[in-house]
């Protein structure tokens, strides 16, 4: 990536080398040429005098090119894998470690923010909870500036900078990359956070262990307001099991699949695991609101999947892979995941897996177990059941 202060060898994480998709794209660059010598909108920023917190830097491409020019330099994120990708380019920028302060989206935010720098994230929930969080923190003489590809800037997600920030208006276009600028008015009252959302399963959940739970979503966890219709699927055939074991929420999301999953098997040990920080921290509320009576039972895990497993430790793996990242369609991590699953099963440990029909998961499955069970199917989704033999 090139910058007004020179060239860095940018990484994603994991670091694949097969990997054709960058980790930075012009809206990174746009913003960093804005904030060295202005775009023409608005002059540059005296970087060197100020606290400056970046959120949503997707590999650290941002405060990689920030660190050592400000005099405070902060990154939030709601992602493992970005906190590792931004620990792996800071390190070959030869950035001193503690350099850059790295939080997630649950810690607490910075006492005073001078300058804030949004890469605008793909879901609005999320926006909405971390400008929330951050507005406080802001003063009259803070500087905002939003960053992201004209696809992602939307008539909405200017309003949220209007609500909860000040007034706001945008760049003119360069690369297919927009800046926004918000001009902080501190209010009295603070716009109160919507999030978490806290609701109740109905009948939509099935007569199973699921009905009647209440669940809890953090801003920019998928389908925060209701079931979505995988998940209901999935429900609807979700295995339970007798006696003791160890079953993985893989990609947990706001913790329904892993939770009925505990209240129908009581004795089996469930781990809740998802790269999201939002994830875990709503499937952990989802859990305790639902089974804090087994709380011993349970483990809440932000990471890398089950790299933090050891192999052969877990008796069942249930996952609803995603298929998109940011803005590609892509099989990666589906492909990282079910190995994974491999790896950290013991013999005759099984897989479950539901997905879209289109995706044909099956054909991956059976080269990577040898096998591949339908359990069930309707015109969108199937579930799927893989077994480690060997």
């Amino acid at each position: 990536m090139t910058a007004p202060w020179g060239d860095y060898r940018l990484t994603r994480f994991p670091e694949d080398p097969r990997d054709q998709m960058r980790a930075w794209d012009a809206s990174d660059e746009y913003l960093l040429r804005h904030l060295e010598g202005g775009t023409g909108e608005v002059g540059p920023v005296d970087l060197e005098k100020s606290q400056v917190t970046v959120v949503g830097d997707r590999w650290g491409a941002l405060v990689t090119a920030l660190a050592g020019r400000t005099a405070g330099l902060t990154q939030i994120t709601d992602s493992y894998l970005a906190h590792e990708a931004t620990r792996a380019n800071l390190a070959r920028a030869e950035v001193p470690a503690g350099a850059v302060a790295l939080l997630n989206t649950q810690d607490a935010p910075p006492e005073r923010i001078d300058v804030l720098l949004v890469r605008v994230p793909k879901s609005l929930g999320l926006l909405e909870d971390q400008l929330c969080r951050l507005a406080p923190r802001l003063h009259a003489g803070s500087v905002v500036v939003g960053t992201g590809m004209v696809k992602e800037i939307h008539t909405s997600t200017l309003k949220l900078f209007e609500r909860i920030v000040g007034p706001t208006r945008t760049s003119l276009a360069e690369k297919k990359a927009r800046l926004i600028f918000a001009t902080p008015e501190p209010a009295a009252q603070p716009v109160a956070n919507p999030w978490p959302l806290v609701y109740t399963l109905g009948p939509e959940a099935g007569a199973g262990p699921a009905e009647g739970l209440t669940v809890t979503n953090h801003g920019g966890v998928f389908c925060a307001d209701r079931l979505d219709i995988g998940t209901r699927f999935l429900l609807a055939h979700l295995p339970m099991w007798r006696g003791e074991g160890r079953v993985v929420d893989l990609g947990c999301g706001n913790g329904v699949v892993g939770t009925a999953l505990a209240k129908g098997s009581p004795e089996v040990d469930v781990v809740f695991t998802d790269e999201s920080y939002q994830a875990v921290a709503s499937a952990r509320a989802t859990y305790r609101a639902n089974a804090a009576h087994r709380d011993g039972l349970a483990e809440f895990v932000v990471g890398d999947g089950l790299a933090s497993l050891p192999e052969g430790s877990v008796d069942a793996v249930i996952n609803n892979p995603p298929f998109h990242a940011h803005q590609s369609t892509t099989d990666a991590t589906a492909w990282r995941m079910f190995s994974q699953a491999r790896r950290a099963l013991r013999r005759d440990g099984e897989l479950w897996v539901i997905g879209n029909r289109h995706l044909g998961y099956h054909l991956k499955l059976r080269r990577l177990f040898g096998n591949c069970e339908l359990v069930a199917n309707d015109a969108k989704f199937v579930v799927l059941r893989a077994v480690k033999t060997r």
